[in-house]
């Protein structure tokens, strides 16, 4: 996991659209990165949700929400458009941005192990720079969690 203090890696990834988007198209505007397990699940969609949901409260802060997972463009696409979510979703397929956040770990579930995204969500300032970085959280709670982060 990448730590506070410094440089976002900049990436570009596909949104749900099929646009190019790179991280570096928000400079200026504080940015909720946040990666996730995979769309339509119960724990993804309360976090997406929730972010849908307060949205307009970031935009009052100067902040926007980028959502990453591996899942495909279209898979992006039917759950913006399920849950009208008013956010950025990347798709890393190849899980090359997923790997250099440092989120792609071994995962216990169930007593099974195996290898996932670890719920992990970052707050860039305007300039890029990790101000604070949140592994394994809570979804149901992250969104209300960043919005306090925000002040």
């Amino acid at each position: 996991m990448l730590q506070p203090g410094t440089q976002a890696p900049d990436f570009t990834l596909p949104d749900q659209d099929g646009e190019e988007v790179s991280l570096s198209d928000f400079r200026g505007k504080k940015v909720i990165l946040y990666f996730y397990p995979k769309d339509n699940t119960a724990g993804c969609t309360k976090q997406a949700c929730g972010f849908g949901e307060m949205y307009p409260l970031f935009n009052e802060k100067g902040a926007v929400v980028v959502g990453i997972s591996k899942d495909s463009v279209a898979s992006h696409k039917r759950f913006q458009e399920k849950y009208s979510l008013p956010f950025t979703l990347l798709s890393d397929t190849e899980r090359r941005v997923i790997e250099m956040y440092g989120v792609w770990q071994e995962k216990k579930n169930y007593g099974k192990v195996s290898m996932g995204v670890v719920r992990t969500t970052y707050l860039l300032d305007e300039n890029g720079v990790i101000i604070r970085a949140l592994e394994k959280v809570k979804a149901a709670d992250n969104p209300a969690q960043m919005l306090r982060e925000l002040g």
